[in-house]
Order: structure tokens, then C-alpha cells, then sequence
């Protein structure tokens, strides 16, 4: 080993006898820094990682090995040292590893020097080290097969130039075997052993932060393999001229083993999928616990099955085999109870007529053009999701997200498969489960409590519904066991004393058929189980179906094996005459919502939510009327969870930019709850940029174009403004709150409430009253408006949670009111309907499940607001959607795919930062390559003075 050890110092010493070292040195790191800040343009990309400096490392290794390499044994045949060498006491194996240990070390080095780079991204950006350890991880195991490769080929001739580029030449096919420009011109079957072959589709799986044994053993192969070859090639130099013997033969048998052994470890390993580690924070690549938990609910036979073509879109092929290494995750992880099949539609027509016809799922045609032709394919790109007789099927749209760096360049990546696949799952379990037995899920004994006077009392509706009531717990109790008890009192029977102890408890109080009816009875129903309560409403149509559906709805709340049913309020109106701001829109959060959740949509209209909603999600509400209150009120009082998106202002796009006051109909209800807005607008230093419409004078020529500006009213939140303890960020370091205003909150009214601010503004951020949001560069500079008033943080979203008492306490209802003084019944309703009694209640208090959340923004989760943030980073921007969906998932209990969602890989984005900001960090690295150039040239000085200072100490010894 001192031998070996001496060869290496030896040979990497020869690289700093010359300027050969700091040629490599310096191409590597100007190629290397021109790439990642000028080729892949970090600061527009916007996401903290670097991709780039490794990207292109498979192609840059190539060419530089190749230039280390190429001297190594052409040198020393041409010169007429390698006889010397072979003559000599030291094996050749060692030679030939010294030699490699040498030229590795020296890509080492230069490695080294490249660490400024991650660094610099850390301190701008949430770096996850993961990938960056990976990527020079991988980086090193790829150049010691190069240099494997360019030993061998440079021993087998003396010409330095004919070294160097039949290295390149053998090392550029090793890396073309997997690229996308080759496997696109097979089948996924071709493609997925091509790109087992290939050195760079090895290296792009371990750069993403997954350390597989089978890729490092590929590329240990390789190194074996060929310095194995170059081991022999020497010493059948030494044979030259003499005649083949036994020993000869045992070299060659010994050669090809060792060659043979390392090809077929490859193919041994290949099935061994488990020995493989996820670096990357939060394990985004590996199966997650809630995956497997939702995993474990599977009671029968779990379909996943994938349809991809042969021919598909090139930017897709290459994310075949991730799918498919994923989707034989799910079925190690299901133990049996999930079945994973790939197929071809377009090899199995009755599989394709079967797609098609019971799944819905078609070929998409994809417009593709190479230097030749251009062409149409149509191909498939969907996963089938189904389980009993629900099923889901997801397509290419729903499974990657792009990101265009350009009109010709797009970055296309799986969004978060396993988040996309997993909630699918969740859906079609739940969906299953929903219509099969209530109580399978609902682990603890549940009790009803009704609280409901005698028959005699009952309005004639009211008794027939106390007649279906006990049917309908009878049934239920039936199917449940022993897990559902049942309580029914009547609350005047012992003096009134249960009657106050419901009132101060639940804020029930007696009901009344109408104002001036002086009778009164009681009809309340409510579910508990532990410490968690649920009232059960009362259905607005009093028929027994209505009743069952009511109860089976406050059951599934006890359950966590059913959809949940979000209702949700949208403004009235549409976009006018095809223009964006004509009418606000929110496509994208509902069909974002439809993903995992069922959804109604309701204007509240009646005083009442649908019956069947576990969550009342408000958006952008407008002049809410007192019945659309009193519906929100009430379903509060009933421990429900309302998420409210409003402000005081509502903003124009139309034209130009325009705010105006705006009155949600909340107001007083937000106030009596301890919430109430200021009424200014947030300005933050620390913003998003706004694409406005630029016209330049060129030449007499007037050219407009889009250029992106700073905009304080676009609040750029960051994970230090998020609340990070409840999980409601998860899978978010950025968030973008537009024309968002602060919330005040009143701790006197909120002290026995449990408040959790949510976002907050920067400590740069102002407020401003005007509505004059229209930006002036040439007045106020950079940011286009003046500061006003102190700097601080400004609270924009919030939950409260806790006991609410009702805004109508001690008020009669709202619908009542409208009974009596007659007005016009809504559209549609029957007119017999309207001489039936009109039976309401108020509930005056709520449990302690009552929750609020509050985002201060009407504009925030319009489509026209997504869609311009979406222009503006060249993706799809969905971040405040995904808040509120964290929110609501939050609010239900679903936390299962709240972990899942914040392990998706687009979410790190850099700090915002100035073009001289920029600048500066661009410099400081060229600065910092010069600075470790320059370590290494000392170095090197003091290395060569002490080795003279040793040889004169020898020379001097030796002389006396």
C-alpha cells in the first residue's frame, strides 16, 4: 500500500509540474460558473437548489477526463518510461491504481473548489442538502469510471490527441445509451434498459438525493471493468513477442471473470429495489407513512394500473420509469392487497376499448418536430386508481407541473406524485367505504342526545319527524352494535332545570312556529363522543330521508373513512365582454377542492348550509343579506370550521388598476367575534413582481412589451411570516397575499379562545388607505409608492378556535322575520310549500369545536390573480390554494395528506432579491473561484519548496 500511495503522490504531483492542473482547474469552474448563472439563469429560475451545476456534469466530465486521462500511459509509451516500469518490482495493478487514484483526487479538488456555489444558494434560498450531497456523490463515482475509461484507452496507444478523443468517443456513448434522445426513439421497455446502460440517467437518479446500490454498483462496474482491462493490456506489453504459455491463458481467464462478475452483479442487483436511501429532506422520493397508512384501510384488492405508449412526448418518456419505480412502491407497501399492472393500449386493442369506454381515458396527441420533420403522436400518459366498483384515473395534466424558462426551453417534472396518487387512493377508499357500512370506521361509542319535547307539543311537521326520528335510530342502532347509544329527554320535564343547563351549555333555546306564536317546544339533537360534539340540524325539508342524511352526515364526523363535503360561497357575476377583470373567478380552487373533497357550491340564499357539509368555505363574500349571515352564524353555532376569504377593499384589473371600498356583509358578525380590519392596504418591501405592459420608442417604432416590476401590495410571504407548529404551511415557503389588508384582533373578546396567526407581512411592511394602487417609478423610485406611517409586520391570516356565542343571541331568526312579514318566496318554491309552517331555531353558542380562519384577501384565490402569477414564473402558481386546501385538511383532520403535500419539490424559491443583490452574489462566487485558485497555487509553492528542501537535506547527508 506505501507503494501504491507513493504512485498516486507521485502522478498528481506531475499534474502541478505543469499548467496542466490549472487549466483543468480553471476551465472546470468557468464552464461550471457560466452554466449555472448565465446557461440555466439561477436567479430566474427562482429555486433554491443547484440542478444546474450538475445538469450538465455528465457531458463537462467527459471532455475533462479525457484531457487528464489521455497522458497517463501514452506519455510514458512514447517516452519509453513504460518499459521501465513494466520491468520493475511494482506490480502493474498498482500502477494502474495509483494512476487512478491520482487523477480522481485531482476531480476531487476541483470539486471542492465548487462548494461556494451550494453555499451561496443556502444563505439566499431553503437549500436542501440532500441532493447537493448526491449530486458530488454521484459526480465522483461518474468521473471514476471516465478515468477508468480514458487509463484503459490511453494504454492502448502512444498518441496523446488519439487518446483523447477515442476516450470521448467511448465515454460519450456510455452517456448517449440513456439519454432522451435516444430511449425517444423506443419503446418504454427499449428505453428503460437503455437508460440502465447509460452513466447519465444513472447519475440524474442519485443528483435528485436517492442513493440506489444498484447506480453505484453500476458505475464500480465500470471502474472495475476497465481497469481490470487496463491491467491486462500492460501485461500483455510485457508478453510482447514471446510466445502464448499458461500463464498468459490464466490472464485471460482471470480477466474475463473479473469482467463477466461485474456485468453480471449488475443484473443480480437489479430486482434488489429496497437498498436504496432517501437523502432529501422530508424523504420526497420514498413512501410516506400516511401513504401506507391509508394503505393499511384496504380491505380489498387495490387496482393501479398504468397506461403509457411507446410514443410518447420527449419530455415525458423520461418520467416513465419514475412512475413506474414509484407505483411498485405502492405495491411493496400494500403487502399484497394492491395490484400494479403497466400496459401499451395501443398494443391490446380490447385493453384500449375497455380504457376508453368504461374509464374514459383517451389518447392525447402530442405535437413533436426533430431536425427533420415534425409529427403528431398520440399517446397515453394516465394511471387507473380503482377499488371495488369506485374508481379514479389521473392524467399527464394532473401528474407534472412545467416550468418554461423559455418559449423553446420547458423544465417539465412529476408535481408530487405520491401526494397525486395517494389522495386519488383516499378518494375512491372513501367513496367505497362511504356506501358501505357507517360504522366500520367509528372506533368509539358514539351517543345521540336528543332534546325534544312531547308529540302533543311538536308542530304537526315536527311530531311526524319525531315518529321517523325513532325509526331512524332504531336502524341505526341496529347496524351499529354497541356503539351507538341513544338519549332522548325532554328538557321541561324536571322544572326547567335541563332546559337552562342546554341554554348555557349548547345556547339552545325554545322554538317557535312564528313571532307572535306563543307556543314553544324544543327540538335539538346533537352527537357525542368523548370530548367532541356534534350538533345534528335540522334538515330544511322535515321529511325522514332528509333526517337520516343529516345524522349519517354528523356520524362521518366521527369517522375517517368518508369523503368530506365542503360547501362553498363564491360571488355572484361572471367575467363581462371576455375581459379578466369583469367578474371574479375561482375555477382553480374548486377544481382544486373537487380533487379530494366533494364539493357544493351555495349562495346561503335559504339561511341555511346544505346539510351534508362538514366545512363552509366563504370567498370574496359581497352584501351578504341577514339570512346569508345568520346561515354562516348558525353553522358556526353548530361546530362547524368557516374559512373566510374577505377584505375591505376589492380591486379592479379592467382596464387599469383600481380599488374601491367593499362591503362583504361580515363586518358586524367578524366584529362581535373579536375580528375587525383596518382600512388600509399592506405595502411590502419584500414583494412579487407584476407583469404590466411597457411600450418603448424604438426608431420611430413603438414596440410594447411586458416587463416584471416590484409591487409592495403583492405581500410575498415567507416561511418566517408562516405559522410552522399546526402543520396549515405545510409544503410552503412561499406565499403571495394581493391587496391584502391588516386583521386587528380583540384579545379581551378572544382570551378564552385559542388564536393562531397564521401569515404575517414583513417587519419592512407599511399600510396605506388610498385606493390609488396604480404603481409611479418616476416619483417613488424602485417601488413605486411612498412609505407611510411606522414599518411592522401586519397579521393577515388567522384561526380562532373556541366557544363563539351567536350574533343573533336573544334575536328572533332571520327566516321567521321573512315569514311573517311576507315577502316573495325564493324562485322555484312550491306554493303549498309556503303555507306549511316555516319551523327554525337559533342556536346561541357554539362548542368548543367552533372554529374560524381568516385570510384578509378578496383577490388572493381569483383566477386572474393566479393566472397573472403564473405568467409571471412561467408554472402554474397554486400556493394560495394549497393554503387554504392545508386549511381545510387541517380543520377536518385529514392530516394524512397534509404530511404527503409538503413533500412536494417545486416549493423552494429563493429570498427576493434586487438586481444588485444579485449581482453581488454572482461576483462573490467568481471572486471566491479565483480566491480557491489561488489556495491551491500557494500550496503547490509551499508542497515544492519543502520537497527542495528535503532533496538538499539528502543531497547534503549523501555528500558528507
Amino acid at each position: 500500500m506505501n507503494q501504491l500511495f507513493q504512485i498516486a503522490r507521485k502522478e498528481f504531483a506531475a499534474f502541478f509540474s505543469s499548467p496542466i492542473a490549472f487549466i483543468f482547474f480553471g476551465a472546470f469552474l468557468a464552464v461550471t460558473l457560466f452554466v449555472f448563472f448565465w446557461v440555466e439563469t439561477f436567479f430566474a429560475r427562482n429555486i433554491a437548489d443547484v440542478r444546474p451545476v450538475f445538469a450538465w456534469m455528465p457531458v463537462l466530465l467527459i471532455f475533462l477526463t479525457a484531457a487528464i486521462t489521455m497522458r497517463m500511459w501514452s506519455e510514458e509509451r512514447r517516452s519509453g518510461t513504460l518499459e521501465f516500469l513494466l520491468t520493475s518490482p511494482v506490480p502493474p495493478w498498482q500502477l494502474v491504481l495509483g494512476k487512478f487514484f491520482a487523477c480522481l483526487v485531482l476531480v476531487g479538488v476541483t470539486l471542492l473548489l465548487t462548494l461556494p456555489l451550494p453555499i451561496t444558494v443556502a444563505f439566499i434560498g431553503n437549500l436542501d442538502w440532500g441532493p447537493v450531497f448526491g449530486g458530488y456523490l454521484a459526480t465522483l463515482f461518474l468521473a471514476a469510471a471516465y478515468i477508468a475509461i480514458g487509463l484503459f484507452v490511453s494504454a492502448r496507444s502512444d498518441n496523446q490527441i488519439i487518446s483523447l478523443i477515442v476516450t470521448s468517443l467511448l465515454c460519450g456513448l456510455f452517456y448517449l445509451l440513456g439519454s432522451d434522445a435516444l430511449t425517444g426513439l423506443f419503446g418504454n421497455r427499449s428505453s428503460e434498459l437503455l437508460q440502465l446502460l447509460g452513466t447519465g440517467s444513472r447519475f440524474e437518479s442519485i443528483t435528485r438525493g436517492v442513493i440506489d446500490l444498484r447506480d453505484l454498483y453500476y458505475y464500480l462496474s465500470l471502474v472495475g471493468i476497465f481497469l481490470a482491462l487496463n491491467v491486462f493490456s500492460l501485461e500483455r506489453l510485457r508478453w510482447a513477442g514471446n510466445p502464448s504459455n499458461r500463464r498468459h491463458r490464466q490472464w485471460g481467464v482471470i480477466t474475463s471473470l473479473l469482467v463477466t462478475n461485474f456485468i453480471v452483479g449488475n443484473l443480480w442487483l437489479q430486482p434488489v429495489g429496497w437498498a436504496r436511501a432517501d437523502i432529501t429532506q422530508g424523504n420526497i422520493y420514498s413512501i410516506s407513512d400516511a401513504t401506507r397508512n391509508y394503505l393499511a384501510q384496504l380491505r380489498e384488492p387495490l387496482l393501479i394500473r398504468g397506461y403509457f405508449s411507446a410514443q410518447t412526448h420527449p419530455l415525458l418518456a423520461p418520467l416513465v420509469p419514475r412512475l413506474h419505480d414509484l407505483l411498485e412502491e405502492y405495491a411493496v407497501a400494500g403487502k399484497g392487497r394492491v395490484r400494479v399492472e403497466f400496459i401499451d393500449p395501443l398494443e391490446n386493442p380490447e385493453l384500449e376499448q375497455e380504457a376508453g369506454q368504461k374509464y374514459g381515458i383517451r389518447p392525447v396527441p402530442f405535437q413533436t418536430a426533430s431536425k427533420y420533420q415534425a409529427a403528431v403522436v398520440n399517446s397515453y400518459f394516465d394511471i387507473l386508481i380503482k377499488y371495488g366498483d369506485q374508481y379514479e384515473t389521473l392524467g399527464f395534466r394532473d401528474l407534472i407541473e412545467i416550468k418554461a424558462q423559455s418559449e423553446a426551453d420547458l423544465d417539465v417534472e412529476l408535481r408530487n406524485p405520491e401526494y397525486d396518487i395517494t389522495r386519488t387512493i383516499k378518494k375512491v377508499l372513501f367513496a367505497y367505504q362511504g356506501a358501505g357500512q357507517l360504522f366500520e370506521n367509528i372506533t368509539r361509542p358514539v351517543t345521540f342526545k336528543g332534546y325534544i319535547s312531547p308529540g302533543d307539543r311538536l308542530p304537526q311537521q315536527l311530531a311526524e319527524l319525531r315518529q321517523g326520528l325513532d325509526e331512524t335510530l332504531a336502524e341505526l342502532q341496529k347496524e351499529a352494535g354497541n356503539r351507538l347509544k341513544v338519549e332522548i329527554k325532554d328538557p321541561d320535564a324536571d322544572g326547567g332545570i335541563l332546559a337552562k343547563k342546554i341554554e348555557s351549555e349548547y345556547g339552545f333555546r325554545p322554538m317557535a312556529v312564528g313571532l307572535f306564536d306563543p307556543g314553544t317546544f324544543w327540538f335539538y339533537m346533537l352527537l357525542e363522543s368523548g370530548d367532541q360534539i356534534v350538533p345534528v340540524p335540522l334538515p330544511e325539508t322535515l321529511d325522514t330521508a332528509s333526517l337520516k342524511r343529516s345524522i349519517d352526515t354528523a356520524l362521518k364526523r366521527f369517522s375517517k373513512g368518508f369523503l368530506k363535503t365542503v360547501a362553498v360561497y363564491t360571488p355572484p357575476g361572471a367575467p363581462q365582454h371576455g375581459m379578466p377583470g369583469g367578474g371574479k373567478r375561482f375555477n382553480w380552487l374548486q377544481e382544486k377542492l373537487r380533487e379530494e373533497h366533494t364539493v357544493r357550491s351555495s349562495d346561503l340564499k335559504t339561511g341555511r348550509v346544505p346539510a351534508d357539509a362538514d366545512l363552509l368555505l366563504v370567498v370574496a363574500p359581497e352584501s351578504l343579506d341577514e339570512k346569508q349571515l345568520f346561515a354562516v352564524d348558525q353553522f358556526l353555532m353548530e361546530g362547524g370550521t368557516v374559512v373566510l376569504s374577505t377584505s375591505p377593499f376589492d380591486v379592479s384589473m379592467q382596464w387599469a388598476l383600481s380599488a374601491s371600498p367593499h362591503e362583504s356583509g361580515l363586518e358586524q358578525w367578524l366584529e362581535h367575534n373579536g375580528i375587525t380590519f383596518r382600512k388600509a392596504m399592506v405595502l411590502d418591501p419584500q414583494n412579487t413582481a407584476f407583469p404590466i405592459p411597457v411600450q418603448r420608442n424604438l426608431g420611430g417604432f413603438i414596440v410594447q412589451e411586458t416587463q416584471m416590476v416590484s409591487y409592495p401590495y403583492f405581500v410575498d410571504i415567507r416561511e418566517q411570516g408562516m405559522e410552522q407548529e399546526s402543520g396549515i404551511s405545510a409544503g410552503l415557503n412561499q406565499v403571495t397575499m394581493n391587496w391584502a389588508s391588516p386583521i386587528v384582533i380583540d384579545k379581551a373578546r378572544n382570551n378564552a379562545r385559542r388564536v393562531i396567526p397564521l401569515l404575517h407581512s414583513s417587519e419592512e411592511s407599511w399600510v396605506s388607505a388610498s385606493t390609488g394602487i396604480q404603481p409611479d417609478f418616476r416619483t417613488y423610485g424602485q417601488l413605486g409608492f411612498a412609505r407611510e406611517g411606522e414599518a411592522g409586520k401586519q397579521l393577515l391570516g388567522v384561526v380562532i378556535e373556541g366557544r363563539f356565542d351567536s350574533f343573533f343571541k336573544d334575536k328572533p331568526s332571520p327566516l321567521l322575520e321573512q315569514k311573517e312579514a311576507g315577502e316573495k318566496p325564493e324562485e322555484g318554491t312550491n306554493e303549498e310549500d309556503e303555507k306549511e309552517p316555516l319551523i327554525t331555531r337559533v342556536i346561541d353558542k357554539s362548542p368548543e369545536s367552533g372554529r374560524i380562519i381568516l385570510f384578509s384577501s378578496n383577490s388572493f384565490l381569483g383566477d386572474n390573480t393566479l393566472e397573472l402569477a403564473s405568467a409571471a414564473l412561467r408554472t402554474r402558481y397554486l400556493n394560495p390554494v394549497q393554503l387554504v386546501e392545508n386549511a381545510i385538511d387541517w380543520s377536518l383532520e385529514e392530516r394524512g395528506l397534509l404530511s404527503i403535500r409538503g413533500r412536494g419539490h417545486f416549493s423552494r424559491t429563493l429570498e427576493p432579491l434586487d438586481r444588485d443583490a444579485q449581482q453581488f452574489w454572482e461576483y462573490l462566487n467568481y471572486a471566491l473561484a479565483l480566491l480557491g485558485l489561488a489556495v491551491v497555487w500557494l500550496l503547490r509553492r509551499i508542497a515544492r519548496q519543502r520537497a527542495q528542501r528535503y532533496y538538499r537535506t539528502v543531497l547534503n547527508e549523501g555528500r558528507a
